[in-house]
Order: structure tokens, then sequence, then C-alpha cells
């Protein structure tokens, strides 16, 4: 089995990244349109001109870390939505992912994995 290295993984989505104007839509403390008892902790946005396998642009968690780096992603199944997603984390601090984490596995409807960079 040939596989990619996680270095160049990490370094495409640099990449992606880098070339992407990230749009914050639902800033902390914003109440999701469909949910009005979830009111985000963390800024929500995504990537301006990609896609992702919901046909929108890929998703971004934005944490208070001033770096601002990739350090990682979670792939979410959505069982209500029947579909599977990736969502970056940029610059979230260990609280952060916590919450996140919280967020994409505390629901019978909805799961996630973590997959944080070396």
């Amino acid at each position: 089995m040939n596989l990619v290295p996680n270095e160049a993984f990490w370094a495409a989505l640099d990449k992606l990244i880098e070339k992407s104007e990230i749009v914050v839509d639902r800033p902390t403390g914003y109440v999701h349109p469909d949910y009005p008892d979830f009111i985000y902790r963390i800024d929500y946005g995504f990537l301006e001109g990609t896609d992702s396998s919901d046909g929108e642009p890929i998703d971004v968690w934005i944490g208070s870390d001033e770096e601002k780096k990739l350090i990682g992603v979670f792939c979410i199944v959505d069982f209500d939505k029947r579909d599977m997603e990736v969502k970056l984390l940029i610059g979230c601090t260990a609280e952060e992912i916590d919450y996140i984490n919280h967020e994409y596995n505390d629901y019978d409807s909805m799961k996630g994995l973590l997959i944080l960079r070396d």
C-alpha cells in the first residue's frame, strides 16, 4: 500500500486555506438558524471558493489562538442529513476543541472523529 505521508496532507490543507478567504458567517454568540437553543461559542465559517461533500464551501471553526494555524479536522457523520463532512479547526485551543467535540458527539443524530495534526 502506498500512502501519502501525513505531512503532504496537512501541507495541502495549509495551501488550500492560504489561497482561500475565511468567511465567518456565524460569529461567537450567533444563534443557529435551525436550532434556536444552539449558540455558537466559537467563530464558525467557511473557505470562500471551495466545495465540500454537501455542495457548500468547506466549513471551519476559528478559535482564539492568534497564530490561526490549522491544528486538526473533524470528520462528521450526520444521520439526519445522511451525509459526511470535514470541518477544519484553525487556531483552536484545547478548551475550544473540547467544546466542538461535545457539539458533534453529545447527540444521537451526529458523531464526529477528531484528527489532530502532529
